[in-house]
């Protein structure tokens, strides 16, 4: 479509760096003197938003993510007013996730998606992940970009749709939707850039 991806390099996050924060540093990656586009999946289209703040792009694109915090369900925000995350160890996740995927192996084929998000929990490192839980938990933005097309699915556990406002809808489809969808992404996608295509 005439688009060059240019995808952000994570960093270690500093101890206690607030979201916002953490995003704006690594904005430093991007080029903001000529026309982009932001696009973040889940955490990443969080943090898309803050980026969007100091840098406008021409939109913004939310895959499986919130635009604001009040939109993350409200468990999850008594549980950062409380500061709860730190009660959570990573490795408990780690072990809980493992037993559930065991439970599932023995009643039917787990699905890739599954597989994926199985293996990125079980390899992501400690230290990020509860910064990670505490950084959503603890975001604070109210302010959603715009333009702004966002899309979600109905079967999204981690980030319910019923506390959102999508754009697009993918009946059925899950928080890892990209995996599951990836056509309903690919024709999202294709609907929302070409307006903007900048070559």
């Amino acid at each position: 479509m005439g688009y060059n991806a240019l995808y952000i390099h994570w960093a270690a996050p500093h101890q206690k760096e607030k979201l916002a924060d953490y995003a704006l540093r690594l904005a430093s990656q991007i080029d903001a003197s000529a026309p982009f586009i932001l696009a973040g999946l889940s955490m990443g289209g969080m943090m898309a938003v803050e980026i969007a703040k100091k840098f406008p792009p021409v939109c913004t694109i939310l895959i499986s993510s919130i635009p604001v915090a009040a939109q993350l369900p409200r468990c999850y925000r008594w549980a950062g007013k409380l500061h709860l995350t730190s009660l959570i160890s990573p490795s408990l996740l780690k072990v809980a996730k493992a037993l559930a995927r065991f439970k599932q192996a023995l009643t039917w084929r787990p699905s890739p998606a599954s597989q994926l998000t199985h293996d990125m929990l079980q390899e992501a490192d400690n230290d990020f992940l509860r910064w990670s839980m505490m950084a959503v938990l603890d975001w604070s933005n109210s302010q959603p970009p715009h333009p702004l097309y966002h899309i979600h699915g109905t079967k999204d556990w981690t980030l319910p749709i019923r506390f959102t406002h999508p754009t697009h809808v993918v009946p059925k489809a899950g928080h890892t939707l990209v995996m599951s969808h990836p056509e309903a992404v690919n024709a999202f996608l294709a609907e929302v850039l070409p307006p903007f295509c900048v070559n």
